[in-house]
């Protein structure tokens, strides 16, 4: 009969920089050393059961999510994955890219603009914007400013002016568009 060992430590040190916690921070919330968190995730300790729960306590979950064999969170996404919408009107198709993007850091986009066609006006938000343009040419007009971008280039700014692309050429454009927090 195989047994596989769970790496316990490895575990501990995943769910502690999912909550952005150092080790210093869990060990000091804990009223442990340091040097005892690097230990436990590190495999050269094992953890008391009492310090194990309140380890996950401090880590927002609790010994039966920790020990359960689900999957892990999908990471890889295929085209059946995506949400795609086209707007006729504005000349333009939008494929959400990686399903449920809201729950996480950032939302990646692409837009395919058919010629004279342009995306959505975003009004000022927080956040930050990042674009690559696959395919053919848009002009980003950010606070009324147009930015001329092409196949290969890239666009960055910060989100708290308007904002929006356009296609002035002939030939459809596509552009990997991603927007933190979540936006589109």
């Amino acid at each position: 009969m195989l047994t596989s060992k769970m790496d316990i430590g490895s575990k501990i040190r995943e769910l502690r920089l999912e909550n952005g916690l150092t080790q210093e921070e869990l060990a000091n919330r804990l009223e442990l050393s340091k040097g005892y968190i690097s230990q436990l995730e590190h495999n050269l300790a094992s953890p008391s059961m009492n310090t194990l729960f309140s380890i996950l306590e401090v880590l927002g979950t609790d010994i039966s999510d920790f020990f359960s064999n689900q999957t892990e969170e999908q990471a890889v996404f295929k085209k059946t994955d995506f949400f795609e919408k086209e707007n006729n009107e504005l000349k333009h198709n939008v494929s959400w890219i990686v399903p449920n993007a809201l729950k996480y850091e950032m939302e990646p986009i692409l837009i395919e603009l058919l010629p004279n066609g342009k995306s959505f006006m975003d009004d000022p938000h927080a956040g930050e914007e990042f674009g690559y343009v696959l395919e053919g040419e848009v002009t980003l007009v950010l606070n009324k400013k147009k930015h001329i971008v092409k196949t290969g280039e890239t666009f960055y700014y910060l989100a708290n002016k308007e904002h929006y692309l356009m296609n002035h050429t002939n030939k459809k454009a596509k552009v990997l568009w991603i927007s933190t927090p979540p936006m589109f």
